[in-house]
């Protein structure tokens, strides 16, 4: 090799070391500071979070988001946030910087608590009506006085529509065997159907014919699925249940589940219902009640001794997991994984 080869390498070298140490100390320059810090949040508070820019880089424009929504009508660089009507639970704040073409992220969080204990709330029985002990229940909903359900598992995995009174299958749509399907919601008539782990969901039109796929973004798996009539909401097996655009999947925002004591992990599936969210926590014999807004657990339905009519009922396998809320008739469902029963109940407050 020629010194002038030499020379050239070496300035190559020099130059993007100098590139990345910049981009190194863009992105490590800024952080966010809660001025008011406290350990324990609640309505009446007002939080206020600074952006430091500790070498005075500057900012062409900063976005703010909490729990990954878009907050609007920030300026500067301090947000002020009241929390009255906010999200319970951890609200995470994030400041994303742009500056002269670069792009780099800084977050906070703070934890809000929910002052109310939930509500515990019986059942009568109403209906018992047959279910497929071969299908291994992820989401059901009904539409149109048909109940379509999706059933899990690698090899066995589909989608289907019912009859509910007999449980006979009017149609039925099998997956791949590398497919593991998981919850199933209906809005516009489209019918909308999560996998487990392939970070993919199915659309089919009310027939059962796929009609288009979309992708997950930061929710990595797919557990539960149900709508309000303009959003869908989609739980991950985390504390998260994420409202997403039903036509670009954009993940907008989260709750989590938040009672006086605890959050709740491994939300299961989902049904809205009456302008709540029913949710059922996986392996959990209940149903909880849930404010969408701000995730308070408002009430649970104890539906423990449902198991005791079921033969192969298993704390690990076959558990509870399937609501379906006919809103025509008021009436609402409840099953589970392999379950040869599927129940009407009305709640006893």
């Amino acid at each position: 090799m020629n010194w002038k080869n030499s020379i050239f390498l070496l300035i190559l070298v020099i130059s993007l070391s100098s590139c990345k140490t910049d981009l190194e100390k863009f992105r490590s320059n800024y952080s966010l500071e809660i001025s008011n810090d406290k350990k324990q949040w609640n309505d009446d508070d007002t939080v206020k979070i600074t952006l430091i820019d500790a070498q005075s880089i500057g900012a062409d424009s900063i976005i703010w988001r909490q729990n990954a929504r878009v907050i609007d009508n920030v300026e500067g660089n301090t947000l002020s946030r009241k929390l009255t009507d906010q999200p319970y639970g951890v609200l995470t704040y994030k400041a994303t910087i742009y500056k002269d073409g670069k792009v780099t992220h800084t977050s906070t969080e703070i934890k809000k608590s929910n002052p109310t204990a939930p509500k515990i709330y019986g059942y009568d029985l109403v209906n018992v009506y047959p279910h497929s002990d071969s299908s291994y229940t992820q989401g059901l909903e009904f539409h149109e006085g048909k109940l379509y359900e999706s059933v899990g598992q690698y090899g066995e995995s589909k989608v289907l529509i019912t009859q509910v009174e007999t449980g006979d299958i009017l149609k039925k749509n099998t997956l791949p065997k590398t497919v593991f399907a998981e919850g199933l919601t209906i809005l516009k008539n489209k019918v909308y159907q999560l996998t487990w782990k392939g970070r993919f969901g199915y659309v089919y039109d009310l027939d059962l014919n796929e009609i288009d796929r979309f992708k997950y973004n930061s929710s990595k798996e797919g557990w539960g699925l149900c709508n309000d009539g303009e959003f869908l909401y989609k739980s991950d097996g985390t504390d998260k249940i994420w409202k997403l655009d039903p036509e670009t999947f954009e993940e907008l925002e989260y709750i989590q589940i938040v009672s006086n004591k605890k959050s709740f992990t491994e939300i299961n599936e989902l049904e809205w219902v009456d302008g709540k969210i029913y949710a059922n926590i996986y392996q959990e014999n209940a149903v909880m009640i849930v404010n969408p807004k701000t995730g308070a657990l408002e009430s649970v339905i104890n539906l423990s001794d449902l198991k005791d009519q079921i033969p192969n009922w298993s704390k690990d396998d076959n558990v509870l997991n399937g609501i379906a809320y006919d809103k025509q008739n008021n009436r609402l469902f409840v099953t589970g994984k392999r379950w040869n029963k599927m129940f009407e109940i009305e709640i006893k407050k």
